[in-house]
């Protein structure tokens, strides 16, 4: 799962600025940053369960085909998660992602925004597949888990002022150990790795909410015009997005119950 960072950062001399209107303007940008991360979210949950509706039914008349856990699949799910069609699905979110982190310095604000709902409702999508693996309710209580942690882990971040930079360089060398670790086991199909993976992704996630919160605060600069400042906040959006989907998911198969 890529962790994707491709904004430049402008920092102004500590000096030169005014404290008072420093935090007004900093208040103003990280609330516009969760704002657009909490929206790509909601588009997110709300593609995932419209998906899950359009492929499963509880009519064996109009089912295609039965999985192994009593799950029944209409047209649309066989041809989502049974055919070619289902590499598509998975892959299609990354390429939005290389797709808004090489362009967004020179796209719109309504531009760069259009791509992150686009690939908000791409990632449910892709998403859609764990209500066909783990229960609904374990869904849910590993969603709110995942949204304290991450309150908490973000809210850390911004205040603490220790210095996350030389932690942040280790976790993300982790995200590439996990990916790396990901494809193998697609080969060996370890239960054991596969726990290992999840709970190290746990921890590497965490660790990069802090990390990244902390970055997207740093790239504050009052002097950005609206199209800058509005360009950093959607690649800040998109930053913190990632990192509660990939703690959720890690969460929901270290901790999730399976149908």
């Amino acid at each position: 799962m890529a962790d994707l960072r491709n904004y430049q950062t402008r920092v102004a001399p500590a000096g030169s600025r005014a404290d008072s209107a420093i935090d007004e303007g900093l208040r103003a940008y990280m609330l516009k940053v969760y704002n657009l991360m909490a929206l790509g979210l909601a588009i997110t949950g709300v593609a995932a369960l419209a998906t899950m509706m359009m492929a499963t039914t509880n009519d064996p008349a109009t089912a295609v085909a039965t999985l192994a856990n009593g799950k029944m699949l209409t047209s649309a799910g066989v041809a989502l998660y049974g055919s070619p069609l289902k590499w598509l699905v998975m892959l299609a979110p990354l390429g939005v992602v290389f797709f808004l982190s090489a362009r967004v310095h020179t796209m719109t604000v309504s531009g760069a925004q259009t791509a992150f709902w686009v690939f908000s409702a791409l990632m449910g999508l892709s998403l859609s597949s764990i209500f066909l693996v783990f229960t609904a309710q374990s869904i849910v209580q590993t969603f709110f888990i995942t949204a304290t942690a991450f309150g908490a882990l973000s809210l850390w971040g911004y205040t603490t002022r220790r210095d996350l930079t030389g932690m942040g360089t280790f976790l993300v060398m982790g995200v590439f150990g996990l990916i790396i670790a990901m494809v193998v086991n697609i080969f060996l199909q370890s239960s054991a790795l596969q726990f290992a993976i999840s709970a190290i992704g746990v921890l590497v996630f965490a660790g990069l909410t802090a990390y990244d919160t902390q970055k997207i605060k740093e790239m504050y600069f009052e002097g950005d015009d609206v199209l800058v400042a509005g360009r950093k906040a959607i690649m800040g959006a998109l930053t913190l997005y990632l990192d509660f989907i990939n703690l959720f998911t890690f969460l929901l198969q270290f901790m999730g119950n399976r149908e």
